[in-house]
């Protein structure tokens, strides 16, 4: 009976452990063409990006027609932080374009539609930057400022999408 009783408390306890882990690394939705899918980071870190973990195989990728957007949805880990998103494309004729870049400030937005200039644009690469805690700094520790004086905030999640050709 006491074996049963230590048996018993022992494994309520592995159940009460593996309830409290820590959740995993928040996932971006992107969906285009009919289709959509969800993407681990390709790097996750913690907010002041002292610890980190990759994941090389992360990159979502589905076939997508020029002309279609990609919708990205994102959690509200990523969110409610600063984050940007970085588009690369081609025009109708398959020339690469450059790269379009926006910021959106912490609890800005849930959701971005990319697309490229024209009607008739190829999507190729869709990718979210979450920017962390920690800036830029020289090799005296002091922030390295941005174009508009502010200090450059490093990454700390990137998740990618790729078209299939």
């Amino acid at each position: 009976m006491r074996r049963r009783a230590v048996a018993g408390l022992l494994a309520g306890a592995a159940v009460t452990v593996t309830g409290c882990s820590a959740p995993g690394a928040p996932e971006v939705s992107f969906y285009a063409d009919g289709r959509t899918v969800n993407a681990a980071p390709l790097i996750y870190c913690d907010a002041i990006v002292s610890s980190c973990e990759q994941n090389e195989g992360a990159a979502a990728k589905i076939p997508v027609r020029a002309g279609m957007p990609v919708q990205i949805s994102l959690p509200s880990e990523v969110a409610e932080t600063p984050w940007v998103v970085n588009v690369q494309y081609t025009d109708a004729e398959g020339n690469l374009k450059p790269i379009k870049q926006e910021f959106f400030g912490q609890d800005s937005r849930l959701a971005y539609t990319a697309t490229g200039d024209a009607p008739g644009d190829q999507v190729l690469v869709v990718e979210i930057q979450q920017l962390g805690a920690a800036y830029a700094a020289d090799a005296t520790g002091m922030p390295i400022p941005d174009a508009d004086g502010n200090p450059q905030l490093v990454v700390r999640g990137v998740w990618s999408f790729q078209v299939e050709r």
